[in-house]
């Protein structure tokens, strides 16, 4: 069982990873070109993000449950990937006028702490 949870945290990294890149590229590609401003895009990255909170709970049943040790950071950019989606969510009024570009980056952002905490896992 403790191989399962962890099969399946290490894959589902990667669909938060590929995910969270994928919308966003979207979005800042929704910033220059009107016709891919749609709503697809937001609930594609809404459960784009919501995979980080997967990810996050996985890992928190993983650790918990098998008394298990990781790399100290490696928690750490998960818990500040959530922090990162309230925040992303927290300015979408404030920067109406770029909020392609809030969901462009944030999901780059997301993206890249997501590949570091994979390299901080490995080791």
């Amino acid at each position: 069982m403790v191989n399962d949870l962890y099969s399946l945290h290490e894959n589902w990294a990667w669909v938060m990873i590929v995910g969270n890149a994928l919308a966003g590229l979207w979005a800042l590609a929704a910033h220059k070109v009107q016709a891919l401003r749609s709503r697809a895009l937001w609930w594609y990255t809404a459960a784009a993000q919501l995979t980080v909170f997967v990810q996050v709970i996985l890992g928190v049943i993983m650790v918990n449950r098998d008394k298990l040790e990781f790399p100290q950071f490696h928690a750490f950019y998960g818990f500040v990937a959530i922090i990162a989606v309230a925040i992303i969510y927290a300015y979408r009024v404030q920067m109406k006028s770029k909020v392609y570009l809030l969901y462009g980056f944030g999901g780059l952002f997301l993206m890249g702490l997501g590949i570091r905490a994979m390299l901080v896992g490995q080791s």
